[in-house]
């Protein structure tokens, strides 16, 4: 009976073992769990290997960087930093296709991958590169900040393109019928968005004439007034003085005048002064030098090579004598410009008033003659006869 009962359980232990071999080595797609497992373990070999490559190699790499003068090569390592670590990640697909024993189809997915990965490796590094050369040409006089901007998204864009093109390549996904397909495709999106297209023509055009840059203050007289912080393909964002953003269309930018402060060279100060007509030529003389002076002598106020600053009385007023002020500043803000306008105004008051004169304001001077040559009782007399006549004639009298 115990030999029966032996005999009995060993064919399914047997078959169970069988069972349990064939599952550990055909695991998946023919591939053993031995196989699986080790890969899982290259991978994240190659994650943890691309945590000491950022946090040793780039360092290190840093390290050397900051000892050079130029500060290109350290932007560009900062910017290389994100596609540098998917090097290993891309070492680690490599070893898990040449130790996994693939074959046919899979064999074929495997190697394209790999391609695929090495391919967005490099387009990677690439496109991160753009930006570390293009702030190189931001600080020379070749390129404005705009362009630089504008030109620095061309180039990712055509980076990304070429890149996206090798990589559907290496699948075996023709390129050249998909390339006709947007074409037709992009006629009939050119129909539909001819406004997107008029603001990126306009956006080029601000971008080549150098109306504006990111930075300047800029007017459109009557409908906006503030300071531009990026130019866009379809827009421009202009920040107000309440601090809201506004995104204007380029179009809209394009077709208007603008005035942009920002390019300013100095800033004006135009007044007229009124002072009373009292006021003799010697001290209207005096009151004029003293401001020139004050105006020459002050560090606050610049000079315009295309025109001079002066002080002159410039015309007889209706109720007072101008004197015309005109002086520059350089180009400061609005706070200190009105610190300026400030002391100037004190300065004005005290000379004005130490040298015995005043302001004048608009007044009105009447003359009241009196004519009457007749006498005082005829006039008495004739105004009684009037009241008697208009009470006859007053229909609530009731005569």
């Amino acid at each position: 009976m115990e030999e029966q009962a032996v005999q009995n359980s060993t064919p399914e232990s047997v078959g169970f073992m069988e069972y349990l071999n064939d599952v550990w080595e055909n695991g998946l797609l023919g591939i053993g769990i031995t196989e699986i497992t080790v890969s899982i373990v290259i991978l994240f070999a190659g994650l943890i290997l691309r945590g000491v490559f950022i946090s040793r190699v780039l360092k290190w790499l840093e390290m050397l960087s900051s000892k050079t003068k130029s500060e290109i090569d350290d932007v560009l390592l900062g910017a290389l930093r994100k596609p540098l670590g998917y090097v290993p990640i891309t070492v680690a697909l490599y070893l898990i296709t040449v130790y996994l024993p693939l074959t046919g189809v899979a064999d074929v997915i495997a190697q394209n991958l790999v391609k695929a990965a090495i391919a967005f490796t490099i387009f990677s590094t690439l496109s991160n590169s753009v930006a570390p050369i293009f702030e190189a040409f931001s600080t020379s006089t070749l390129l404005t900040a705009s362009m630089t901007t504008w030109l620095e998204r061309a180039a990712r864009l055509l980076i990304w393109v070429i890149g996206v093109g090798v990589i559907l390549d290496i699948f075996g996904i023709q390129i050249g019928p998909l390339v006709a397909g947007l074409g037709l495709f992009s006629v009939a999106v050119a129909l539909g968005a001819q406004d997107l297209f008029k603001n990126l023509i306009s956006g080029i055009l601000i971008i080549g004439e150098n109306r504006f840059q990111p930075g300047d203050r800029i007017e459109v007289e009557g409908q906006l007034h503030g300071v531009v912080e990026s130019i866009g393909f379809r827009s421009t964002l202009i920040r107000m003085f309440n601090t809201a953003p506004m995104l204007v269309p380029n179009k809209d930018l394009s077709d208007v005048k603008v005035i942009n402060h920002g390019e300013m060279k100095f800033r004006r100060i135009n007044w007229n002064i009124n002072l009373i007509y009292s006021t003799t030529q010697k001290e209207l003389a005096k009151i004029c030098d003293e401001i020139t002076e004050y105006i020459k002598n002050s560090e606050q106020f610049t000079e315009n090579p295309l025109q001079e600053s002066f002080v002159k009385t410039s015309e007889l007023g209706s109720s007072s004598i101008d004197v015309r002020v005109l002086c520059f500043t350089e180009p400061i803000n609005l706070t200190d410009f009105s610190n300026v306008k400030q002391s100037l105004i004190f300065e004005i008051i005290r000379i004005v008033r130490a040298n015995g004169s005043e302001f004048a304001y608009p007044s009105t001077s009447v003359y009241v003659e009196d004519n009457e040559t007749g006498d005082k009782k005829d006039y008495e007399f004739q105004q009684a006869e009037t009241v008697d006549e208009n009470t006859e004639l007053d229909p609530d009298s009731g005569t």
